[in-house]
């Protein structure tokens, strides 16, 4: 029997998998690296012995003996690693792979290696070079340009994996993320196509009921009407989820009142809600109508809620430029704390508990679709 696939549970496997081999890979660069590193460091000592070897038999060697040969051996053996040659008198007198600045005097000169020599001492021992008579001079000498290229590697190999991490999880989240709303848009629509069914039955009760006048009253068919036509709304708006919405040219100035007309009659009667505008009465707007109204529902509704039932709601409509338009809803309830409105925009990725509880969330996500004017 096939097991059932949990998208989620399997991105958690993947994301440790990501992050092992990013350990590993991480841990392998860097043992390499430190392997390579000691290699290299024993590497250049050497051949930093051998240039104070041949310094020393240069100097004690015979007058006759010619030791060109064995100078220029050694000066073609090393050709990156800087050393300065320090004489019995604690003076620089020589150099090796040390390019001088340009414009310095013979003493700028000296004083440039004695400031290299002090860097020299903090990173290597000094390399005694035996002299005649039991003098001695000593060589200073410092990491290759290689070398300390690579002793910063590990932390561009960190960065690099940070990011590779980063962008995994990212990916990952996202992919998540798509998963859940592809979830709750097939609910949403899911739910629209089971509500159809039952409409349909409520739409024909109330032809029913109106052809029945002398047993029913009108005003209460009348109003039964307007709550099936209410559900039906509902119905479009659920399956819109997750679909470009259609934006038409709507009197915004009537959509607005017939929609408030419709609420004032279903909140508390203790609140008094009043609706402004300033609108010229031809105003157009290209708006999603289910979607509008729904927007404007749930604001009104968090309104009142935050008033506990009790105050005044005032809708305001404002032209402004470009044949826009500005909603200002405004109510006098005590408002929120300072902590509180950090969070006012955080993006909710999915209800908690049923559908009816994401219904506040989801016109956030779709207002900037629905109309082209403003809202404050």
């Amino acid at each position: 029997m096939l097991k059932s696939f949990d998208i989620y549970s399997q991105n958690n496997v993947l994301k440790i998998i990501v992050a092992l081999n990013l350990l590993l890979v991480g841990s392998g660069a860097l043992i390499f690296k430190n392997r390579n590193i000691a290699k290299l460091e024993t590497r250049e000592e050497q051949y930093v012995q051998l240039y104070a070897k041949a310094l020393g038999y240069v100097q004690t060697a015979d007058i006759n003996t010619d030791v060109n040969f064995i100078v220029q051996e050694v000066l073609e053996a090393n050709k990156n690693i800087p050393a300065i040659y320090i004489n019995q008198n604690n003076q620089p007198a020589g150099r090796l792979n040390i390019e001088f600045p340009e414009g310095l005097t013979s003493q700028e000169q000296q004083q440039y290696l004695r400031q290299q020599v002090v860097e020299m001492r903090k990173n290597h021992q000094p390399i005694r070079v035996d002299l005649r008579n039991g003098d001695f001079g000593l060589v200073y000498f410092n990491n290759s340009t290689l070398l300390r290229q690579l002793n910063y590697f590990p932390f561009a190999l960190f960065l690099i994996l940070t990011a590779l991490g980063f962008l995994a999880y990212l990916s990952f989240s996202s992919s998540r993320r798509a998963e859940q709303n592809r979830v709750w848009v097939g609910l949403a629509k899911e739910t629209a196509h089971q509500l159809g069914t039952p409409l349909s039955s409520l739409m024909a009760w109330v032809e029913y009921m109106r052809s029945m006048p002398e047993q029913y009253d009108d005003t209460i068919t009348d109003e039964i009407e307007k709550d099936v036509e209410r559900l039906n709304t509902i119905t479009g708006r659920f399956s819109s989820i997750g679909s470009i919405p259609t934006l038409k040219e709507e009197n915004l100035g009537e959509v607005v009142k017939q929609f408030t007309d419709y609420l004032a009659r279903r909140i508390s009667t203790k609140v008094k809600m009043t609706v402004e505008s300033n609108l010229p009465p031809t105003q157009m707007v290209r708006i999603n109508r289910l979607l509008f109204e729904w927007v404007i529902e749930n604001v009104c509704k968090n309104a009142v809620d935050a008033m506990a039932g009790v105050g005044e709601l005032r809708l305001r409509m404002i032209p402004l430029n470009n044949d826009e338009v500005a909603i200002d809803i405004t109510d006098t309830g005590k408002g929120i704390s300072k902590a509180t409105c950090k969070r006012c925009s955080r993006r909710v990725s999915a209800p908690k508990n049923a559908a009816g509880a994401s219904a506040s969330h989801w016109p956030n996500a779709l207002w900037r679709n629905t109309t082209t004017g403003d809202s404050s």
